[in-house]
């Protein structure tokens, strides 16, 4: 066992379990997938530290703990077709990876976009596809979505990313601009049903890509 392995193991035992996200195949999602690797090399010290990293571009890295609870917000079984709105660094889209069958995830900046997808795609990740694009419109054209993820925060929720989800799919996001709260909204037949969470801090979501 190499050090990142065992701090890795660390980070699942104190930051995810002790928390109370008890699915294993979640934790197992965690053990497997490197995060140092998705972090710039001046960070990698922290990588598997209680907090979000920098990864350039006024962008983050998400902390640990947040990802999971996502994660096992979206409830995700193993079938399912997943939208991340804000790839990042790939990082959450490695553990959707290993916990659905289809991955689609849209990043605005195109930088970001392209060294997510080749260190993804080096990484073996092949359940995962990463497009560059507005992450307000989402992605009609491989809609319908089971869950559909918010790795940035809207002040509401785009209507576009409400449409894409199939019946029964549960759209999470964090929302707000000074206050933000994690927000879980499920599709029934009639309407959306909304559940809100504790508070959180994540980046802004903005219109357009550059």
């Amino acid at each position: 066992m190499d050090g990142y392995e065992a701090r890795r193991r660390e980070m699942v035992e104190t930051q995810i379990a002790a928390r109370g996200i008890d699915d294993p195949r979640i934790l197992s999602a965690f053990l497997r997938v490197p995060r140092h690797l998705f972090v710039p090399a001046s960070e990698r010290v922290y990588a598997y530290s209680d907090q979000p990293l920098p990864i350039g571009h006024g962008q983050t890295i998400s902390q640990p703990y947040i990802v999971a609870e996502m994660c096992a917000l979206a409830r995700l079984e193993g079938g399912e077709r997943v939208l991340e709105v804000g790839t990042g660094s790939g990082y959450a889209a490695a553990i959707l990876s290993h916990l659905a069958a289809e991955i689609y995830s849209v990043e605005r900046i195109g930088v970001l976009a392209e060294h997510a997808a080749k260190l993804l795609r080096d990484q073996g990740y092949e359940n995962v596809q990463v497009l560059h694009g507005d992450g307000y419109r989402g992605l009609p054209e491989h809609a319908a979505f089971d869950a559909v993820i918010l790795s940035a925060a809207p002040p509401e929720v785009p209507s576009p990313l409400l449409e894409q989800l199939s019946p029964g799919g549960r759209l999470i996001a964090p929302v707000g601009r000074e206050n933000q709260y994690l927000q879980v909204y499920r599709k029934t037949e009639k309407g959306f049903q909304r559940r809100i969470y504790g508070a959180v801090r994540f980046v802004e979501m903005k219109h357009g890509f550059s």
